[in-house]
């Protein structure tokens, strides 16, 4: 397994990381013996770097991670880095109502994702999205608290703009910034990345299939259910929809050629992007983790660069990538 580093002050991490989410929430249901399994394929391969956030589930992905890591083999389970999120405010009926950066509020979480984990320490610590109404000095200082006590290894940002992400890294070390980043979501290169390169900071890259539409995977005829997120997605709805999967079919093509499925020329052009930046891949089965793992030995040249820039522009997307309400709690578009 290749590795890269998070940032400059952070941890050597595996060149793909493995996002939880979907094990726990917001994709349908999930077959619990199947995520522990992915889990266990996952650390088996070398991957390092899971990836979770507290409110997956309402506390359901850190136990069934800690589940897992507890089955491991003990070789395997130190060599997890646990990356939370954590602020996101829900009601028992899965309700979203906004995100708390409060510093009393961020002790509070950390004790209980601690304790859901199993672990006497949480690697990367963020917050899912700023806080309007608590300084980003405040959330983040909060963390380097917990550091200096040692519940804390590295503190990281999710979702947040340039003028954020400055304030944030005066106030203390920042090793990544967790935001969405692929072939049809490019809206971090203009700001953002030349901001986290002149810092140090290195880029956690999620969505990099567009939540499974240019895995190749997702039919135009495909009917999903109510819980599962994309139900609602700008980005899944009829004619976006339809145009979105006319740019996987030309990246087919691409791929077809290349040997590779269109998963995994996706995610093998995040990784080209740059050495500061590492995907998450939203494996919920061993299938797809081992496909996604494919992508480490796709080389892309210049010429086959070239060809995605012309199947996949980076405007060519169709739709929002959250509903309205949610693209509202998003500095990182302001």
């Amino acid at each position: 397994m290749h590795t890269r580093s998070l940032g400059t002050t952070g941890p050597q991490v595996s060149a793909l990381g493995l996002g939880c989410m979907g094990m726990s929430a917001l994709y349908g249901d999930a077959d619990r013996a199947e995520s522990i399994a992915t889990l266990h394929a996952a650390l088996e391969a070398g991957v390092t770097l899971l990836d979770t956030g507290d409110f997956y589930g309402m506390g359901h992905n850190e136990m069934l991670i800690g589940e897992a890591l507890r089955a491991a083999p003990p070789a395997r389970r130190e060599q997890a880095l646990i990356s939370v999120k954590f602020g996101a405010l829900r009601d028992p009926d899965g309700n979203w109502s906004g995100y708390d950066g409060r510093p009393a509020a961020v002790k509070n979480f950390a004790a209980y994702s601690l304790q859901r984990l199993g672990v006497d320490h949480i690697d990367v610590y963020r917050i899912a999205r700023l806080d309007p109404d608590v300084p980003i000095e405040e959330t983040v200082g909060a963390i380097a608290e917990l550091v200096e006590k040692g519940h804390v290894r590295h503190i990281g940002l999710s979702e947040v703009g340039e003028e954020t992400i400055r304030r944030a890294a005066a106030t203390a070390p920042i090793s990544d910034l967790q935001i969405e980043y692929s072939l049809i979501t490019r809206g971090i290169e203009d700001r953002i990345l030349p901001t986290t390169r002149e810092l140090g900071i290195a880029i956690t890259a999620y969505g990099v299939l567009s939540r499974g539409l240019i895995s190749g995977h997702f039919h135009r005829d495909r009917q999903l259910a109510p819980n599962d997120f994309r139900a609602h997605s700008p980005r899944f709805q009829g004619e976006n929809l339809q145009r979105n999967l006319d740019l996987v079919d030309a990246l087919r093509k691409i791929a077809e050629q290349k040997g590779a499925t269109v998963a995994q020329i996706a995610i093998a052009w995040v990784l080209s992007r740059g050495e500061d930046i590492v995907p998450l891949i939203g494996a919920r089965t061993r299938e797809r983790l081992a496909e996604s793992l494919g992508a480490l030995d796709v080389t892309l040249d210049e010429a086959d660069l070239a060809a995605i820039e012309q199947a996949v522009p980076a405007d060519a997307v169709a739709g929002e990538r959250y509903p309205a309400a949610q693209m509202a709690h998003l500095d990182s578009e302001r």
